[in-house]
């Protein structure tokens, strides 16, 4: 049985992604400000926008 194309091709990272990790997410906040240290339940929704060329 052969496997799908989108197994296994290169690096998972290098394509973008609409959902980010929970670590992804608070790093985001905390570059825009927004995160509140010791809260660690109800963090706000992150955008994660792929800019049109």
């Amino acid at each position: 049985m052969s496997m799908h194309p989108s197994f296994g091709k290169g690096s998972s990272m290098t394509k973008h992604r609409n959902v980010l990790t929970r670590i992804e997410k608070i790093e985001r906040l905390k570059a825009d400000g927004k995160f509140e240290e010791g809260k660690v339940l109800g963090l706000p929704k992150v955008g994660n926008r792929k800019p049109k060329v």
